[in-house]
């Protein structure tokens, strides 16, 4: 359901965890603080009009890129490109949280082309 925070920014939370949108007002690009909850992953997904970066700053994370798994953890980051399959999971007990930047011409959450997920919500 998707919220404002104490700032008056966008909050949605997700059977995962929740994301906060830290800025939206540039035309190419979107900022996203996103939190996700121990023993759960966002589904295995791919977007074809825009790229991200994470930047992790809390937990261990497992991120499958295109297939490869990788452990990061607070400091380090990953770039998804267009149409990479990508997941981020949190096998540990902490949340792990990075921040997500968008880049790209569209940022709208139906560029979201989900083909594994664990609630069920697969395109």
């Amino acid at each position: 359901m998707t919220t404002t925070d104490d700032y008056g920014r966008e909050f949605d939370e997700r059977p995962w965890g929740s994301f906060t949108v830290l800025d939206d007002t540039a035309f190419d690009h979107k900022v996203k603080r996103m939190v996700v909850s121990p023993g759960t992953r966002l589904s295995y997904q791919r977007h074809t009009r825009r790229a991200e970066h994470w930047f992790f700053v809390n937990g261990t994370a497992i991120v499958t890129l295109d297939g490869v798994e990788y452990e990061l953890t607070a400091g380090e980051s990953i770039d998804v490109g267009p149409s990479q399959l990508h997941r981020c999971e949190n096998r540990g007990t902490t949340p792990v949280v990075f921040i997500e930047v968008q880049h790209g011409t569209y940022f709208g959450e139906d560029d979201i082309e989900r083909v594994e997920d664990d609630f069920g919500r697969v395109n």
